[in-house]
């Protein structure tokens, strides 16, 4: 692809981006599948409509195929191993998840504080509170939000409770 055609598919993927923000998902969903069109190897592309696919449409599967193009063809867009990871922990698929989480540990930028966030969220539905502390506790100390190192204290706590009512 000539650099001319990707500046214009950039320029586009800005406009779906804004367009998302803007509450316009009709017209993003149209400029995102443009863009998927005259290059299929566009992976922010499919982040955006993997995104649009699991939190417009609730068409998890669609989403997930999105997401997994998007890992393959842009390996190094840190949004997309978020946007992945909240989906499968919602679809409970956790081997993957966890595969997903390693990978993403690697990638340059990456917010390792809610890399280890979803860490913990995935221990804490399985029932791994131990895990999950540890994984709170690691997302604690990656992290330099005071709103985020609150939460996940308070998700430690809530994990101690869960643990307690385990002993019962």
């Amino acid at each position: 692809m000539d650099n001319d055609n990707n500046l214009e598919l950039d320029r586009l993927f800005f406009r779906a981006d804004n367009e998302i923000k803007d509450g316009n998902i009709v017209d993003a969903y149209d400029t995102l599948t443009y863009i998927i069109e005259q290059d299929l190897e566009y992976g922010k592309a499919y982040n955006h409509l993997g995104w649009i696919y699991e939190t417009k449409y609730k068409d998890y599967p669609k989403a997930e195929e999105c997401y997994k193009m998007a890992v393959k063809y842009s390996p190094d867009y840190v949004a997309v191993y978020l946007n992945y990871a909240i989906l499968l922990s919602t679809i409970e698929k956790y081997e993957e998840l966890e595969k997903l989480l390693q990978k993403a540990m690697n990638v340059k930028g990456i917010n390792k504080s809610k890399i280890w966030n979803e860490y913990a969220i995935m221990y804490e539905m399985q029932g791994k509170y131990v895990e999950a502390i540890d994984a709170y506790k690691k997302s604690i100390q990656t992290s330099l939000v005071d709103d985020e190192v609150a939460r996940a204290e308070q998700s430690i706590e809530r994990c101690r409770k869960k643990q307690r009512l385990n002993e019962l």
